[in-house]
């Protein structure tokens, strides 16, 4: 499984990636939106940067006519949740609760 998500691991790398995504969490955009909210880059190489984001699937588009509209795809980010932040989270709850435990332990005496 990690060999699987290290390509998605590899396109949030980049800040420029990592904007787009946010840019995209509040709801779908056109890619002449996103080139808009990025003025310091080429409309080509942001672009380039969409189509990364979509090759791992953060990015689902669709064409409406002439527009296309870019979704974020969350579900490659709850995989390295899972994967990575959510048994890291609970290791780390239980050790609090333990020093917690032991410093009202310490407290009572």
């Amino acid at each position: 499984m990690t060999e699987d998500l290290d390509p998605v691991w590899k396109a949030l790398s980049d800040p420029t990636r990592r904007a787009i995504l946010d840019l995209l969490r509040p709801g779908a955009k056109t890619t002449t939106e996103i080139v808009d909210a990025i003025p310091d880059m080429t409309r080509h190489a942001v672009m380039k940067h969409i189509d990364v984001l979509r090759s791992v699937g953060l990015v689902i588009t669709r064409e409406d006519g002439r527009r296309r509209i870019n979704s974020l795809n969350v579900v490659p980010i709850r995989q390295i949740y899972e994967r990575w932040v959510g048994p890291f989270a609970e290791l780390w709850s239980s050790t609090l609760l333990r020093i917690k435990d032991d410093v009202e332990t310490k407290n009572k005496e």
